[in-house]
């Protein structure tokens, strides 16, 4: 019988074996890491402490930038280490927390995002009934169920994971611990878990994104239809279209990630695939859905003022 020993920690190999390159892609993602905190963080403020900003969909903003700021920790950290150092370690129970959370805040993130759409749907196309639908307790279990959801879903693939034995190769071919680059390096059979993979995981990514385009076609149908001022069209257009941009790139991401019935093959093209919406995405969002508000603005004035001079309030 061949002599196999299990192993305890992974090297990962990250994006470049170019060292010449590892310089400037350490300045790039520090400043999209960096850039992902303060945005996100200044949308988590301001929906705490503006009052005119205590609204659902500022709730569901606030509950989306936190999703984002953990999601951008899980794997941001340990890539921008990795560019200063030579051999990237990660221990055994490290990696299955690194695949669980990401797993996690992506999955309750996809779950937000359908949300979001369905709470701009009634609040377009049904005002009058906008503030009976969206309640305070309505938006609190919707709010619970997509983390719900994202905990349930990672936990599975968690348990799944480390079922399995891995004898060697030790090398992630990727800058974290995915699923895919994992399944290729165990030694048993895999089936199973590129089963759930593909159909869990699949479904958990297509029937959000099914319901987020449902909600704004009827959105742009509603606009083309019912609303007469070309102004208030435009506007309605402009916003649709931003979110639908950002959506698109985080499902589009995700579906071409994990949906083909693949463990990992290309794991250059997966690893570009999820950068764009692990890393570009959670910087785009706070630009796209509210810094661009007036509303946020105005309340970031409003607190930056307060902070800087104080004496004049």
């Amino acid at each position: 019988m061949e002599n196999r020993t299990e192993l305890s920690e992974f090297i990962l190999m990250g994006l470049t074996n170019l060292q010449e390159l590892e310089h400037f892609l350490f300045a790039l993602f520090l400043l999209l890491y960096v850039a992902s905190m303060l945005g996100n963080g200044a949308i988590v403020a301001m929906a705490l402490m503006e009052p005119r900003l205590h609204t659902p969909m500022y709730f569901f903003l606030g509950n989306l930038s936190c999703l984002d700021i953990c999601y951008s920790t899980v794997t941001m950290p340990k890539m921008l280490s990795g560019f200063l150092s030579e051999c990237q370690t990660i221990s055994f129970a490290g990696c299955l927390a690194q695949l669980h959370f990401f797993h996690f805040l992506g999955s309750s993130e996809a779950v937000l995002l359908a949300v979001m759409a369905y709470d701009r749907y009634v609040a377009i196309c049904n005002p009058l009934c906008y503030r009976l639908v969206m309640r305070q307790r309505a938006c609190l279990l919707l709010a619970t169920a997509s983390w719900v959801t994202g905990f349930l879903h990672a936990l599975m693939h968690t348990v799944m994971t480390s079922q399995l034995q891995f004898c060697g190769p030790s090398h992630v071919p990727h800058f974290f611990c995915d699923i895919k680059p994992l399944l290729s390096l165990a030694c048993g059979s895999t089936h199973l878990n590129l089963t759930l993979l593909n159909i869990v995981t699949g479904g958990i990514v297509v029937i959000p994104f099914i319901l987020t385009l449902l909600s704004y076609l009827y959105i742009i149908s509603f606009l083309l239809l019912k609303v007469q001022l070309w102004e208030s069209r435009r506007k309605a257009f402009s916003t649709c279209a931003s979110h639908l941009t950002v959506v698109s790139l985080f499902y589009g991401g995700a579906i071409l990630t994990y949906v083909p019935p693949s463990s990992g093959e290309s794991p250059e093209w997966d690893m570009m695939i999820v950068l764009l919406y692990s890393v570009v995405t959670p910087v785009l969002n706070p630009v796209i859905y509210t810094l661009r508000n007036k509303e946020v603005q105005s309340a970031l004035r409003k607190n930056l003022h307060r902070k800087l001079f104080p004496d004049r309030i």
